[in-house]
């Protein structure tokens, strides 16, 4: 989530690894192309949620954290502070085909002429010029440049097999939080097939450092397959100059183009994912639901605060108080899982151990998200059970938006107290 004051750095190692992780995935992901960064995304998300860390990097990310590198699945990051953090960079990056739903596992990547999904993509979009960058190759995604005569846009379109259990997906069609990931409209509807559609205008960058926007069609069908179609007001998601006001194509337009019928037959050659993993096998870990993390996190909120917004997922959540002086965002990720990489960022000085084993790491630092003025507090707890409660808090409602005042509504003391709380390891795990 948003983050705080000046950093306190005292060298230790769990820090710097930290900190030269954090440089590595935003240098990495500025510098992948749409196709290598969604591989890059998957890949995140599936290492991150098997370790809990629910780093989602995203192209969109964390209840406040990773929606990083992306969006979609991802739109619920996780607020992890120092410790776990991720960043919200865009709007959202699908998962790659054959990614875990859910399963741990990975069928192998689609083989599916390139050609054939550009082929597709031309015939269901307006008349234009088409360059692409790859039409000889296999896979399941192909990445254009399109020109209508009103400045050349990038465009990309991506087949996926959502997972391996019945709520995978669901993730990529559903908007996400405006609190954590700024947009100009977005709609998530049911079709009569039995699909779910979501059309998405928003930013590649929440804080609007380069004024490119990024418009997303995501069509999740009955059957499991992902659909994703991007266009931006650039020839390229990053790095390029605005050419054009909007994206060539309208919401209407790119909900015809995810939603032709010609897609099924590429689609049927996506492979499928293996069979469901059984009992002490790669399952991801139970998490207490976003209900009840939300209603715990806001009984233990000190009085004279008001509660102005709420939200998250299951694991996670978040609230927007105000205590007269200016909204101020505070969320708290909640890890019931033993976890080796965990633990080893509860090593090192700047960690206090309590009587009970508890280990504490309190950090103050400036805010990620472009928002000016904002800094990031946080407290992260780690039972000797590897039980992990992490709370931040924020000097402004939204990480991507300016401070609204000095210091987070909520002192570093009282993080603490909400951390620590023995509510959390009570909460029912689904």
């Amino acid at each position: 989530m948003p983050q705080n004051e000046g950093p306190q750095h005292d060298g230790a190692p769990h820090e710097r690894f930290e900190e030269e992780l954090g440089a590595l995935l935003r240098s990495t992901g500025d510098g992948f192309g749409a196709d290598d960064r969604r591989e890059l995304v998957a890949g995140g998300l599936r290492r991150g949620r098997r370790r809990l860390v629910r780093r989602r990097l995203a192209v969109t990310g964390g209840v406040v954290a990773l929606a990083a590198v992306g969006i979609g699945g991802v739109y619920g990051g996780s607020l992890l502070g120092p410790a776990g953090q991720a960043t919200t960079a865009s709007v959202a990056a699908p998962p790659q085909p054959g990614r875990t739903g859910g399963t741990g596992k990975e069928p192998p990547q689609a083989q599916i002429p390139v050609k054939d999904i550009a082929a597709v993509l031309k015939a269901h979009t307006p008349a234009g010029q088409w360059q692409f960058d790859d039409l000889d190759g296999k896979g399941q995604s192909v990445t254009g440049v399109y020109d209508d005569g009103h400045g050349k846009a990038g465009v990309s379109v991506g087949l996926y097999r959502a997972g391996g259990t019945a709520e995978s997906g669901t993730g990529q069609v559903t908007c996400p939080d405006k609190t954590l990931v700024p947009f100009d409209s977005c709609t998530s509807e049911r079709l009569p097939g039995g699909g779910r559609l979501m059309v998405l205008q928003g930013y590649v960058y929440p804080d609007k450092r380069e004024e490119t926007k990024n418009w997303r069609a995501v069509l999740l069908t009955k059957d499991g397959i992902l659909i994703d179609a991007s266009e931006y007001n650039a020839t390229a998601e990053k790095g390029s100059p605005i050419s054009r006001e909007n994206p060539p194509f309208s919401p209407a337009q790119l909900k015809a183009l995810v939603t032709a019928e010609a897609w099924r037959p590429l689609t049927d050659r996506l492979p499928r994912f293996p069979k469901q993993p059984g009992k002490g096998e790669d399952r991801l870990p139970a998490v207490p639901s976003a209900a009840a993390v939300q209603a715990t996190l806001r009984s233990l909120l000190p009085a004279g605060v008001t509660v102005k917004s709420h939200g998250g997922g299951d694991g996670h959540g978040y609230v927007v108080i105000d205590d007269g002086k200016g909204a101020s965002l505070v969320g708290v990720d909640v890890q019931p899982i033993r976890d080796k990489a965990v633990a080893e960022l509860f090593t090192g000085a700047g960690v206090v151990t309590l009587p009970d084993g508890t280990k504490v790491r309190s950090t103050q630092q400036p805010g990620e998200k472009g928002g000016a003025g904002v800094v990031w507090w946080s407290v992260d707890t780690l039972t000797p059970k590897g039980f992990r409660v992490a709370v931040s808090a924020f000097n402004s409602g939204a990480q991507h938006e300016a401070a609204t005042r000095a210091e987070p509504a909520l002192t570093m003391e009282q993080l603490k107290a909400i951390a620590l709380s023995p509510k959390w390891q009570k909460l029912p795990l689904k």
